[in-house]
């Protein structure tokens, strides 16, 4: 039994568990079922440790030892929510706080005014959340936990953020994950901050945090031992930034070691990790993987949408893909603003998605709404966090711009699309950025910038192809080829031939006979070049030509 106590000391949970898990039952206190249940939780054997606490919690409970018996209640309660066990979770629940109710300040009453915030702040009374959150943060203080009182500032934040005061509620954020980050917390609180901290950078739409905070969670979990069972959780939210930031090779490695480390006991995070598969397997055009992936995030309880959408869009079945977007906006109706803000920009991912199909189906109005409401969401970002770059920003520049273009208004579309680009280089996201100067390669060509056409195209394709996204490379060669193939100003084939040869300094009369044409006829042809590139003389001509890569 010494041995299997050390190595919880030393947090040695693989050990701990082969000790402990060799032991004959009836050798053990309560304690060392508690101590079992840690060590079969740090190890992914999550049915194993609910098994060993409930024992742990049993023994707690006949001898009188109403802390420790309402701790394990609440670890209960903590181990089948995050299984979906809804109904034994608030059973687990209900007993914690008949544990703990009637004793004197400790600890472990935090877990409860945590509880207390967390359903005031459902309810909309987030003046009683408020409240609670603060007594956690009192209760922790007094008791000497720096683990609990740094939750305690997480769910402050919570709190904040769901009041749409985003900017108050990140600086609180910051704040509990720099605990985790100095050290100053115990190995289970790290992971807890941190995982905690990041879903919320995500869900806010913060890139730039998010991807900071992860690179910290990364690097605790690597200093970690192996048995660490954060580090599936914490990978999800590095998969995401890597997928953004346009890392592809190593977000699709990431997700496989992410699903495997937590589909045995999660598997709804394990989802979103197939969800971001299916969407770099669709950039990719392998459209099959692509629809598996989205599948089974579907069967684990994530929405597929709008991936699935933009999928079907793909495989040319628009109209599947409009239905299906506009039952899913349908369905998250209210939900960027019901909690102040958090997930936010999953409802902006889904009406971009909804303005790029709309077009797509020719469905003008459709994708005006669709435009409207993503820039009603940017504007209250920003009344909120009084910031402008962010991805809620980028996308609906981007969605606007191409909206505004495709409505013939070029002066609108340009703007907005060089507003768009700029955001998204900022954010280094370089897939959002490609697909932005594609629309804007097309606006500039309608405004008759040829040359800035053809630098857009450039860019886009070495873009889609560094990233690996095959399709869009392909679109984005054929359309460069043919902004090469185009005759500019207007020109005729027979018209360009004469001003190559004007621009390489050939006269009237070498140019006749350099084409076999009378001299009569060149001045003419002259007088229609000179027209259609509303130059005066030969050597604006030949400026024109060099500079349009016709000399």
């Amino acid at each position: 039994m010494r041995q299997a106590r050390d190595a919880v000391a030393r947090e040695a949970w693989a050990d701990a568990y082969s000790i402990l898990n060799g032991l004959d039952p009836a050798q053990l206190a309560p304690d060392d079922f508690a101590a079992f249940a840690d060590a079969a939780w740090w190890t992914s054997r999550i049915e194993e440790s609910i098994a060993a606490r409930m024992r742990a919690y049993a023994g707690y409970a006949a001898a009188g030892a109403a802390r420790r018996a309402g701790y394990c209640a609440w670890m209960l309660f903590y181990e089948h929510q995050l299984a979906g066990r809804t109904a034994a979770a608030a059973g687990w629940l209900r007993r914690a706080r008949q544990h703990l109710r009637d004793e004197p300040e400790c600890a472990e009453q935090c877990y409860l005014a945590w509880m207390d915030t967390e359903e005031a702040q459902q309810r909309g009374a987030f003046d009683d959340a408020m409240a609670s959150a603060r007594r956690m943060a009192d209760i922790a203080r007094r008791c000497g936990s720096p683990d609990l009182y740094a939750l305690s500032i997480q769910a402050q934040a919570g709190v904040l953020l769901a009041q749409g005061r985003v900017a108050e509620g990140l600086e609180l954020l910051d704040d509990a994950m720099c605990s985790a980050m100095a050290g100053e917390l115990s190995s289970f609180f790290t992971g807890w901050i941190y995982c905690l901290g990041l879903q919320r950078s995500m869900a806010f739409a913060d890139l730039e945090r998010a991807a900071e905070w992860t690179d910290a969670a990364m690097r605790w979990c690597a200093a970690m031992p192996a048995e660490n069972n954060f580090r599936g959780l914490c990978r999800v939210h590095r998969v995401e930034v890597l997928e953004l930031r346009g890392n592809w090779p190593r977000a699709m490695t990431e997700a496989t070691r992410t699903c495997e480390e937590l589909l045995p006991y999660e598997g709804r995070m394990a989802a979103e990790a197939f969800y971001v598969t299916g969407d770099i397997q669709r950039r990719r055009g392998d459209l099959a993987a692509a629809e598996a992936a989205y599948e089974r995030s579907h069967e684990l309880g994530r929405d597929p949408q709008p991936g699935l959408a933009l999928l079907r869009l793909a495989q040319g079945k628009a109209e599947a893909s409009a239905a299906a977007l506009r039952l899913a906006l349908a369905g998250e109706e209210g939900g960027a603003g019901a909690d102040g803000g958090a997930g936010c920009l999953g409802r902006c991912r889904l009406l971009a998605a909804q303005a790029e199909i709309s077009l797509a189906l020719g469905r003008l109005d459709q994708a005006r709404t669709a435009v409207d409401e993503l820039d009603a969401l940017a504007r209250d970002w920003q009344r909120r966090r009084a910031s402008e770059t962010t991805m809620l920003h980028a996308t609906a520049a981007s969605a606007g711009g191409a909206v505004a273009f495709a409505a013939r208004d070029l002066d609108r579309a340009l703007r907005l699309l060089h507003r768009a680009l700029a955001l998204w280089l900022e954010l280094a996201v370089p897939y959002e950025a490609a697909q932005v100067r594609m629309t804007l390669a097309a606006a500039d060509r309608a405004a008759g910038d040829d040359e800035g056409a053809r630098m857009e195209l450039r860019a886009a394709r070495e873009a889609f192809e560094r990233l690996g996204a095959a399709p869009d490379a392909r679109r984005a060669a054929a359309l460069l080829d043919s902004a090469r193939h185009r005759r500019p100003g207007g020109l005729t084939a027979r018209e360009i031939q004469v001003l190559r040869l004007v621009a390489a300094g050939g006269s009237n009369r070498s140019i006749a006979a350099e084409l076999v044409i009378s001299e009569h006829t060149v001045a003419r042809h002259l007088n229609n070049i000179f027209a259609k590139l509303d130059v005066s003389s030969r050597a604006a001509a030949t400026a024109y030509a060099y500079t349009h890569g016709l000399a």
